[in-house]
């Protein structure tokens, strides 16, 4: 379904769930009442509703406020929100004390350098994935040289 459709018909939800009729001139009259810049017309509102355009940042805003509803839900739906929670709960908890460390002391680095700890970083996560997948096979088929890199033993 397209983003603006999606965005109407979450509109008119949250309307019906605030006890409003989902109707052009009932959020024309009190989005103009509350809206501190210079009003919206009733085609703007309309188009908002029909799905044919959605509202600028300041104006969502004021929406979710009226409509007693958070402004990323208004926007981008309950999906996007859960997503968001599952990824920072996943920081808070698994993020301990010596990682936020870490992650403090390379915020504190110039940019050159971050980038040198990030492709270090990423190429030991590389190597550490594709251990993990040889860790399934047997052991006879690989050996680990001397500088800890992982190569394929050649086959009689």
């Amino acid at each position: 379904m397209d983003n603006k459709l999606e965005f109407a018909q979450r509109l008119r939800d949250a309307m019906q769930a605030a006890g409003l009729e989902p109707r052009p001139g009932v959020l024309l009259t009190l989005f103009n009442t509350r809206y501190w810049g210079r009003s919206v017309t009733f085609q703007a509102v309309s188009r908002w509703l029909k799905g044919e355009s959605i509202p600028a940042q300041d104006k969502l805003v004021v929406l979710a406020s009226l409509l007693k509803i958070e402004p990323e839900v208004l926007r981008f739906g309950e999906d996007v929100r859960r997503s968001a929670q599952e990824h920072r709960q996943r920081w808070d908890v698994g993020v301990g004390y010596l990682e936020r460390e870490a992650f403090d002391a390379f915020l504190q680095l110039p940019p050159p350098q971050r980038k040198v700890v990030r492709e270090v970083i990423l190429t030991f996560a590389k190597v550490h994935g594709k251990a993990e997948a040889i860790a399934a096979e047997p052991a006879s088929v690989y050996k680990v040289a001397a500088n800890t890199s992982v190569r394929k033993k050649e086959q009689p």
